[in-house]
């Protein structure tokens, strides 16, 4: 599977998807901070599977439909933060669509994730990232899972990497830093983790509107030459 995620910043980077989706041949594009009013039904040659309706900051999936049918999707909301009682940017933190692949027939999770912002502890994103792991699970036991987004998790990785270690599930960074703003902020925001999956890449892809960058994923399910 070709993966990408791409937090589009208030939904500015919006008009850069078709050329995404076609330049790296993507199955699978999860957004984050998408204005679900605005989304098309279909970026070149992805369907949109799904979104958050509630959210200032909404979530979306899209897929290709030749390659997956999309069995069900499931919106989740997770507890808030400070940032969420002030600022209400929603919710609806985790998005999930379990697909079935065309060829192989194995069935396998991916779920868009956006973590609480900087102003918010990161034992707050911990706990948010622990419940989004443990309501997949309960969603679709035993089923190949990844959930790839904005982390708001740029250091400090220690904690983190404990805590995905004892879940059973790998924590996977992309090759480059994922955000740039303001000269001095920069760092791994978006990245991948995963339960029963081999993933063979991240990728940090070019820069945009947005303050932070895309990134591809390239995925199999464990079991799945």
């Amino acid at each position: 599977m070709r993966i990408g995620s791409y937090n589009l910043y208030k939904n500015a980077a919006a008009h850069e998807l078709e050329q995404l989706a076609i330049d790296h041949e993507l199955d699978v594009l999860c957004l984050q901070e998408c204005d679900s009013t605005k989304l098309p039904a279909a970026i070149g040659p992805l369907q949109r599977a799904a979104s958050t309706e509630r959210n200032r900051l909404g979530l979306a999936i899209y897929h290709r439909e030749d390659a997956f049918s999309a069995l069900e999707t499931a919106v989740f909301t997770l507890p808030k933060s400070f940032h969420d009682y002030l600022m209400s940017p929603g919710e609806e933190r985790l998005l999930a669509i379990k697909l079935v692949d065309r060829a192989t027939d194995e069935e396998v999770v991916v779920a868009s994730f956006h973590a609480a912002p900087l102003t918010t502890m990161n034992s707050a994103r911990r706990r948010q990232i622990k419940l989004s792991h443990q309501l997949l699970a309960e969603w679709a036991p035993e089923t190949p899972m990844l959930m790839v987004g904005d982390y708001n998790y740029p250091l400090f990785h220690g904690g983190l990497q404990k805590q995905i270690d004892r879940s059973g599930h790998e924590l996977t960074f992309s090759d480059s830093h994922t955000y740039k703003r303001y000269r001095y902020i920069r760092g791994h925001f978006d990245f991948v983790t995963s339960l029963k999956m081999t993933i063979a890449s991240v990728a940090t892809l070019p820069k945009g509107a947005s303050d932070h960058m895309p990134i591809l994923v390239k995925a199999t399910a464990l079991g799945v030459a």
